[in-house]
């Protein structure tokens, strides 16, 4: 098995290694040890996952050394919220975890962000590991240490960045995902190799996307891990990572958070690249193949929110300065810069990418 098991370090303060690999979930509770004297073990996690994996990660923990306690919150995006976050910190206080104790994510984005939101905030601060169960957590929410929950007037509003102490991805964990949430994690995918450029880009322009998947995962982790390395704390080049975020958020907003991260990502993607093309500041035309990719990936290219609700949403955006929002442009694949544009013409750039959708 070994030899099939990709580690990749992220060197931030502190660092911590991203484990990638089939089979993986029965070793989390060792590769936990590993890194942290066993202790009391908080599993939290959501409703779908707990039935799928929560009683063998209990197992593995225990069998390790650690004593285990666990909650579960009911799943779905319309959960990461202040209550939820109230609950959780209720949970590790009522079970008087300690701050040599650590909580365990086991789930996807949501779960990892209320389970790091929690631990950073409980006792000031306690360890977390991440055990990533989705295709988006594993390439993407997973490493980095972002934590965030959703506030009435917008998504992600309230967070800290707390790094976890290991991040474990069992991608036989990716089996078990709805051709949906696969798409959802592809658009991220698609999004880093965008960034990143051909070598990963390449991977994602398929219609067997699934055939590659360690590949990608452990690639997007590479990627991501260079960029966090050099600004943990999201002030300068981690910004890019948001490409396709601002119209993406939006989109989520505008829906009530009906339409799931990764396909609003997916078509404020598209957006971005269209209007980069069509207000000339791309070096070479690089929309088409980012459509291309997304389309062979089930996700979508546009949206029937107009330019103008897509900007008043926007307006919420923790990424606004001011009078000012900061875009993340594709200049082309493998090539993205900054630009902060005045908020009042975020809607004709919407709409210079929305036409034609």
């Amino acid at each position: 098995m070994e030899s099939t098991i990709q580690t990749i370090l992220v060197n931030t303060k502190p660092k911590y290694t991203v484990s990638i690999g089939p089979g993986l979930l029965a070793q989390c509770g060792e590769l936990a040890a590993g890194v942290l004297t066993p202790c009391r073990a908080a599993i939290v996690t959501d409703s779908t996952v707990a039935k799928l994996y929560l009683a063998r990660v209990e197992e593995y923990f225990q069998a390790a050394g650690f004593s285990v306690c666990a909650h579960v919150f009911p799943a779905g995006e319309e959960h990461k919220n202040l209550s939820t976050l109230s609950e959780i910190l209720e949970f590790l206080a009522g079970e008087q975890l300690t701050r040599s104790d650590c909580v365990v994510a086991l789930g996807g984005g949501v779960c990892g962000d209320m389970a790091g939101f929690a631990a950073g905030c409980y006792l000031r601060g306690v360890k977390f590991i991440q055990l990533p169960t989705t295709f988006l957590s594993a390439v993407d929410s997973s490493v980095g240490g972002k934590t965030a929950v959703d506030l009435r007037h917008g998504k992600n509003l309230a967070g800290l960045f707390l790094q976890p102490s290991a991040v474990v991805c069992d991608t036989d964990c990716l089996q078990t995902l709805s051709p949906t949430e696969l798409a959802d994690g592809a658009a991220e995918a698609i999004k880093t190799g965008v960034l990143s450029g051909e070598a990963l880009f390449s991977l994602t322009d398929t219609d067997d996307l699934f055939r590659n998947l360690k590949e990608i995962i452990t690639r997007c982790v590479a990627f991501k891990a260079t960029v966090v390395e050099q600004d943990e704390l999201d002030n300068g080049v981690r910004r890019t990572l948001n490409l396709g975020h601002t119209a993406g958020h939006a989109i989520e907003a505008c829906s009530n958070y009906g339409i799931r991260h990764g396909h609003a990502v997916a078509a404020g993607l598209a957006i971005i690249a269209r209007a980069s093309e069509a207000l000339g500041w791309a070096e070479e035309p690089c929309a088409a193949r980012i459509c291309a990719a997304l389309q062979r990936n089930n996700l979508p290219t546009g949206t029937d929110y107009s330019p103008a609700a897509l900007a008043r949403a926007a307006l919420a955006d923790k990424k606004r300065r001011g009078g000012e929002i900061s875009l993340v442009i594709p200049q082309k694949i493998g090539k993205c810069e900054m630009k902060s544009v005045p908020v009042e013409e975020l809607e004709s750039i919407f709409a210079a990418g929305w036409e034609n959708c």
